[in-house]
């Protein structure tokens, strides 16, 4: 439970902005921050790093483009040594430009990537590394993926000095079983590499596989405040930090966080364990499916939608 190695990423803002398009207001995003300052959480994801011209201003908020001038309206005269993380498409960006790590208030880039698009997402890592920041690859939705395809693109990153390598369980998939292998194979092709763990909740899981990885030595941990994120949502943090027993981290901060903002926004946008997203878990199927009919007058009717997942797959 306690090994100093481990990092502790939140990403309450990025995760869950997928949920309200990214609109969180400033107010919202400072107290979060303050609130895991105190913690002692390693990192705070932001968001995303999008382009406006892809990604329409009029659509989305703030944290889906993760401008330096925007986080530091954040950040400043905030005591803390949380460092701040961003992710970045690399199947979506055409092209990204970033400050120099040292003349922004960003620390560490994460690329999502799905497989197939891996050499856009070194190629990005690469740039992003070679001006400074941290920089970590998270190989999106493995459970659809090949293990011929996924050792080939493991073995590339294996030849760059990208920092970390992340399992992603992107659709709720995977059981502890899996997750062991998984994290063993990606130790076994990317020696000196740390590996982390991103779990979505479906099967109510999420807890448990993250648990499952830190026994097999992933030390980065991403988690989210009150399990808040896209569809069924991520590993709670407060478990998390309750489980670790790391003297380092603070529990009541993260409570009074909770208590204060994320079960008034509960009210507001839904998330977390909910049987559509239990559906595309077991049928290893993206979320999308049940997000839509969550939003229709039958979101209600299980055994409907399970027959049409089902229909769907056949």
């Amino acid at each position: 439970m306690y090994r100093p190695q481990i990092k502790v990423l939140d990403c309450t803002i990025r995760d869950g902005g997928l949920i309200n398009n990214h609109q969180f207001s400033d107010e919202f995003v400072r107290e979060a921050y303050r609130a895991l300052s105190k913690s002692g959480i390693d990192y705070m994801e932001l968001g995303y790093r999008s382009s406006k011209e892809l990604c329409p201003i009029s659509d989305y908020g703030a944290w889906k483009y993760c401008d330096d001038d925007k986080i530091r309206e954040i950040t400043d005269g905030v005591e803390s040594n949380l460092k701040i993380s961003i992710m970045v498409d690399a199947h979506r960006v055409r092209e990204q430009s970033f400050a120099p790590a040292d003349e922004s208030p960003v620390d560490m880039i994460r690329v999502a990537t799905y497989v197939k698009d891996i050499d856009k997402a070194i190629d990005l890592a690469r740039r992003t590394k070679d001006l400074g920041y941290e920089t970590c690859v998270n190989m999106m939705a493995i459970s659809k993926e090949s293990e011929f395809a996924l050792i080939e693109a493991l073995d590339q990153l294996a030849k760059t000095d990208i920092d970390c390598v992340y399992v992603v369980d992107s659709y709720g998939a995977l059981y502890c079983e899996q997750i062991e292998y998984l994290v063993k194979l990606y130790k076994e092709h990317l020696p000196g590499k740390e590996i982390g763990i991103h779990a979505h909740n479906n099967q109510q899981l999420a807890f448990s596989n993250t648990i499952e990885a830190i026994i097999h030595n992933a030390n980065y941990l991403d988690a989210s405040l009150f399990g808040i994120g896209r569809g069924p949502g991520n590993c709670c943090l407060e478990l998390l930090v309750g489980f670790l027993k790391n003297p380092k981290f603070n529990l009541s901060p993260i409570l009074k966080f909770i208590q204060d903002q994320m079960l008034p926004l509960r009210q507001k946008i839904e998330w977390g364990y909910i049987l559509p997203y239990m559906l595309t878990g077991i049928l290893n199927e993206h979320p999308r499916a049940a997000i839509a009919y969550r939003d229709s007058e039958d979101r209600d009717k299980y055994a409907e939608f399970y027959e049409r997942l089902l229909e769907g797959i056949e």
